[in-house]
């Protein structure tokens, strides 16, 4: 019996219905379409053009989406090799677009690339649910690895969590602008 593979599809712009594969469920968690839809309903006039980030990015769906609707570069870090192998083929599917993909551990990638960025950019956190294993101080690394980034190179922020955990009202010098609840997982924002 042959495994079926997961995927997720693009839901807007100029690659919508397009699908994406997806890790299996064992190593990443997909977002949520109707999430990707809050979160691209938020920012949809401000990401055309932009720069994207996607930290813990697993299959890409959030950056791919992004680029689908008009952002004009999109950066993905990703840890897990399986993963990230996964990520890969996603974006060389997109080939006419600029997407870079790096095999690395998000808090010592991230830095490295808000040196490198030109311009402000989008960026979309997406650790793992603390619940999981080995990952109950995830939450406050990643805040901490946020607060840590110089605010001209911060358009807009936003945390996927476990509707569990509540964020700060501000991290630094980014303000909490609101959180979207949907079941298990919330989205929460910062500028």
């Amino acid at each position: 019996m042959t495994q079926k593979s997961l995927h997720v599809t693009i839901l807007g712009g100029k690659f919508k219905g397009k699908k994406l594969l997806l890790p299996s469920k064992n190593t990443t968690r997909s977002t949520k379409a109707i999430i990707k839809s809050s979160f691209f309903n938020t920012v949809q006039f401000d990401i055309l053009d932009a720069c994207f980030v996607e930290a813990f990015a697993g299959s890409g769906s959030m950056g791919l989406e992004a680029l689908s609707r008009g952002a004009k570069t999109a950066y993905f870090i990703e840890k897990d090799k399986t993963a990230f192998s996964i990520l890969k083929k996603n974006c060389e599917n997109f080939k006419e677009m600029h997407s870079v993909c790096f095999l690395d551990d998000t808090f010592v990638k991230l830095p490295e690339i808000i040196q490198n960025l030109e311009e402000a950019a989008f960026f979309y956190f997406d650790p793992p649910f603390d619940i999981r294993e080995g990952m109950g101080d995830i939450y406050n690394k990643t805040i901490e690895l946020f607060a840590s980034l110089p605010k001209s190179k911060v358009k807009l922020a936003a945390f996927e969590h476990i509707s569990s955990f509540k964020m700060p009202n501000s991290i630094k010098n980014f303000e909490f602008l609101k959180t979207k609840t949907f079941g298990n997982s919330s989205i929460s924002f910062y500028m």
